[in-house]
């Protein structure tokens, strides 16, 4: 049995029509009807019924797509790790990134940890918070960066850093040396407040600032890169872990306004694991070398 016939196999199976199937493979309409009947002889089943130009699968054939899609899993996965070991990688680390945690620091980080160990072949898969739980129990990664806790009686959870949290507001233009700070209830109540772009904190933070000032307006927005966008273009001001304005507020396109009324939350991160191995506890210990 060639896997060129399971390839086939599969694709016909999904798109129900041979002349796709060659277009989709950039082969020709007879060598698909060969490679079909080919597979079929091997098996001694019928896979397909035909009805005129669309095709069907037979019971048979719907039984062994299954088993045909594990097999070509199985043969891929292996001409993936030969071609890893072929180029020097003899680990393998999937991590699962918060979105939120993607956009600190983070990828200078990983920069970092590869050239250290360039034996290592990382994958970053980016998953919403909610989600990395769920990943790391599927163990569809090895290890989850998220803004949450997790409390699951399988997985290991350990607290990365606290990371503080600040109002940012647009740069109104003014010189930082002579212009007078940024008003806290001035900036909350002529605009926007942007939130719900960190899983964490806002629920409980929305309540305190209507609680101050039950005029504001509030907007919410999944991402932490739309929030930073949307404040610079003057949307809007928001509620965001240092981490992630640091460049902003350097260069001067974000402004940190002081709260003095609000009582402001710390953004966790959390390292989140079904395995306590080696690979993980090192690239951890790398990470708690720098501020996330």
């Amino acid at each position: 049995m060639e896997f060129q016939w399971l390839n086939t196999f599969i694709t016909a199976a999904e798109c129900g029509n041979f002349r796709r199937t060659a277009e989709l493979l950039y082969i020709s309409q007879p060598t698909v009807t060969v490679h079909i009947k080919q597979l079929e002889k091997e098996l001694g089943i019928l896979l397909f019924h035909r009805e005129g130009k669309k095709i069907k699968l037979t019971e048979e054939g719907t039984r062994y797509l299954v088993h045909a899609k594990r097999l070509l899993e199985v043969y891929q996965s292996g001409l993936e790790d030969l071609t890893s070991f072929s180029q020097g990688y003899t680990r393998k680390l999937i991590l699962g990134i918060s979105p939120l945690i993607a956009d600190t620091i983070l990828p200078y980080v990983l920069k970092s940890y590869t050239k250290q160990y360039p034996e290592v072949e990382i994958s970053v898969k980016i998953i919403e918070s909610v989600d990395i739980e769920h990943a790391v129990l599927k163990e569809e990664v090895d290890l989850g960066l998220s803004c949450l806790n997790s409390s699951h009686p399988s997985l290991l959870c350990e607290l990365l850093s606290k990371d503080r949290v600040i109002l940012v507001a647009p740069h109104d233009g003014r010189d930082a040396e002579s212009a007078p700070p940024l008003d806290e209830e001035e900036v909350l109540t002529t605009n926007y407040l942007i939130t719900h772009n960190h899983p964490g904190y806002w629920d409980h933070l929305c309540r305190m600032v209507k609680s101050k000032y039950p005029s504001v307006r509030m907007m919410k927005v999944s991402q932490v890169h739309i929030t930073k966008r949307f404040i610079v273009e003057g949307l809007g001001v928001s509620f965001l872990p240092t981490s992630t304005v640091r460049r902003e507020l350097l260069e001067g396109r974000l402004l940190e306004v002081d709260c003095h009324t609000i009582q402001l939350p710390e953004a966790n991160t959390y390292a989140i694991m079904k395995y306590d191995h080696s690979k993980q506890k090192e690239l951890l210990k790398f990470i708690s070398n720098y501020r996330l």
